[in-house]
């Protein structure tokens, strides 16, 4: 009896194995060589009040104080260039809230009225500077607000043009721009009072019609909506009535994407819940409502996601930990085999979402999980398959260095449960794991990530795998690159690029 149950045991364990044919995945897309990018809030840029870090004690967070005053990031940092540059190529936004009403200016001074804060120069050139130095392309955004406007009330373009000029003058380039920060939510965005999806659509056509004649390279980014999805802070006003009120004229359809709002806002969330399917199928929810929207205003145009996190109002309290890597890696999975091309993380180093941290610059553990990413995970998008066990999340794309290669990315989300992958061949393996989850330090390979004492990135190490069973573990993150699997889809020079 005693046999046949461990034989029965044995059976079952056996039948759970996944069975990997590397060679034998199919493309089912591309996405931008820029993919994997992040932004730099305006207000970092300029300095001000922004979202402050959570206190490291276990005092309770006041919500009547949420902002911190800031000085300017430092751009120049060594150490910030480095470790930037290492997720390269990428695109830098540089938008936010505050950006709908930040005055450009030659010189430092008091914003004028109808604005709240001043971009000066040479400010922008170190926005200008630091792109260069890392690869990283510049998408901005501009002032929306009442000092921006006519005798009408109408959005004028002349601080639009100043930026595209100076940014010109200062040898470097939009790649792309919305029109402003978060539409649906113009009421506390900086807008006018009263403004309504009409004024949106009387001013969006102005924009669009300047875009065109005053930097026809610069792609059109729009709506940048947020709040059409079902979170707990709706939108003021809805994306569809935006954009039946403007009419097409984007070359990418954007939105924005948080799973929820943080506690400085009045949000309530249950760490218990982020590994759960409920909590990490929320991008795919919010993907749903813009694709729609875009399919019905302006088919066929590629799909960006130009602000996420896990928490709006600056990060949740566990986004700064391993535990909210597991999102992170998820939603740029599920966001590629979807065909989004571009998903802009919010922030690079700022408050509790950056992946960096605000003052030391030092990673956080996704930083370390982007760095693997944009390794391991080219521009070809390979379809798994059949699906997996509800708790394992797996994702395939070309390796971005290794013709033919193809590299894994297998998120086991289970507290308790081993799962088994089944391989052809040997795989160089990366696993993310920490003693604990809502820890900052994480550990590739048993070994803790860290920078050098120089401020330099480590090697990061894999460890070989040979042919067949390839346990992992619960609540890991896994990367295996497959470097014999000869894909065809793999063997072209775009794979990566």
């Amino acid at each position: 009896m005693i046999a046949l149950l461990a034989a029965a045991m044995a059976f079952a364990a056996q039948a759970e194995d996944i069975a990997i044919s590397p060679a034998g995945l199919k493309p089912i897309g591309t996405i931008d060589a820029r993919f994997q990018s992040y932004n730099i809030e305006m207000v970092e840029v300029t300095g001000g009040r922004f979202w402050r870090p959570y206190p490291r004690t276990t005092r309770a967070f006041d919500q009547r104080d949420r902002y911190s005053a800031r000085p300017p990031i430092d751009l120049a940092n060594a150490r910030l260039r480095r470790l930037a540059a290492a997720l390269s190529p990428a695109y830098l936004r540089v938008s936010g809230t505050w950006a709908n009403a930040t005055f450009f200016s030659e010189a430092p001074g008091k914003p004028p009225p109808g604005f709240n804060s001043v971009l000066s120069r040479a400010q922008w050139r170190g926005v200008v500077e630091f792109a260069r130095a890392v690869d990283a392309e510049i998408v901005t955004s501009f002032a929306i607000s009442p000092g921006n406007r006519d005798a009408h009330g109408i959005w004028k373009p002349d601080q639009a043009q100043q930026l595209v000029e100076a940014t010109r003058a200062l040898g470097g380039r939009l790649a792309a721009a919305e029109f402003m920060n978060e539409p649906t939510l113009a009421a506390t965005n900086g807008a006018p009072a009263g403004y309504d999806a009409a004024a949106y659509g009387r001013d969006f056509k102005v924009f669009r019609d300047w875009m065109r004649r005053a930097a026809p390279e610069t792609l059109i980014l729009g709506p940048g909506s947020a709040g059409d999805a079902p979170s707990p802070s709706g939108a003021g006003l809805t994306t569809r009535d935006l954009l039946a009120a403007s009419g097409p004229g984007v070359d990418r359809f954007s939105y924005h994407h948080y799973n929820t709002i943080s506690p400085r806002c009045g949000g309530h969330d249950d760490p218990a819940q982020a590994l759960s399917e409920q909590w990490l199928g929320r991008t795919d929810t919010t993907l749903g409502t813009y694709r729609a929207l875009r399919d019905a205003f302006e088919p066929g145009k590629p799909i960006w996601l130009t602000e996420t996190a896990d928490a709006a109002c600056g990060g949740g309290l566990w986004d700064r930990t391993l535990l909210d890597t597991f999102r992170y890696l998820d939603q740029l999975g599920r966001l590629a085999k979807a065909g989004v091309q571009v998903v802009m993380h919010n922030t690079l180093a700022a408050s509790d979402y950056g992946l960096l941290e605000e003052t030391t610059f030092r990673p956080r553990p996704s930083y370390w999980a982007a760095l693997l990413w944009r390794r391991l995970m080219g521009t070809i998008v390979l379809d798994m398959g059949k699906a997996a066990p509800r708790d394992l999340h797996l994702y395939a794309h070309c390796h971005p260095a290794k013709p033919g290669a193809v590299s894994l990315l297998a998120i086991n989300t289970s507290y308790s449960r081993s799962r088994t992958l089944s391989l052809p061949d040997s795989a160089e393996r990366y696993t993310l794991h920490a003693a604990r989850l809502q820890g900052t330090i994480v550990q590739l390979n048993g070994k803790t990530l860290a920078l050098t004492d120089d401020g330099r990135l480590p090697p990061l190490q894999a460890r070989a795998a040979p042919q067949g069973a390839i346990r992992l573990a619960p609540t890991t993150i896994n990367f295996l690159v497959l470097p014999n699997a000869a894909n065809p889809a793999c063997l072209s020079r775009r794979s990566g690029s």
